[in-house]
């Protein structure tokens, strides 16, 4: 499976690679300035290479097809929490996103996520959990905890200070 670095990397190749293969057609556009072609016809043809063509629909399905993967058939990375000492604990590696993004833990016990932050990005600076009141600063490459008992079933989201990025935890019944 592709890490989200290379496929924005892949991503970013085949922009750059279209921005390429497009300019160098714009360059050499073809200049017959003739007043009376101009006055009639509103629109030109532009001729462009077979090659081009087929590079932009290969790019636009490759593009369409990793948006329905990633929005529609791609899962997030979940994980039940330990129990150590009578606390369900997890630590959640925050690198351009939450690693598990979906922690899954047991109703009426207490929990601890340890947030490790990797990643530098202003963004991923604090940790917000509102069903549960609580915001925390995340310093990089330290551990911080937050901890909670949550007390029904239920799906509760965890997200960045800017509410860009989002984690889930799945409570479920303790029997």
């Amino acid at each position: 499976m592709l890490s989200k670095k290379t496929i924005i990397s892949h991503i970013f190749t085949y922009g750059l690679m279209l921005t390429l293969a497009t300019s160098t057609a714009l360059a050499n556009p073809n200049h017959d300035t003739s007043a009376e072609k101009n006055q009639t016809a509103k629109f030109q043809k532009i001729e462009q290479p077979l090659s081009i063509k087929t590079a932009v629909t290969v790019g636009g399905l490759a593009l369409i097809s990793l948006e329905l993967w990633w929005f529609l058939f791609s899962k997030p990375k979940s994980k039940k929490a330990e129990v150590h000492q009578g606390i369900q604990e997890i630590t959640v590696t925050v690198d351009g996103g939450y690693e598990p993004s979906l922690v899954v833990v047991n109703a009426g016990q207490p929990v601890r996520l340890n947030f490790l932050r990797r990643d530098p990005h202003s963004c991923l600076e604090s940790i917000r959990l509102p069903d549960f009141h609580i915001a925390k600063d995340l310093p990089l490459n330290q551990i911080t905890s937050v901890e909670f008992t949550p007390q029904k079933p239920g799906t509760y989201s965890f997200t960045c200070g800017m509410n860009m990025l989002r984690g889930v935890i799945e409570v479920q019944s303790a029997n």
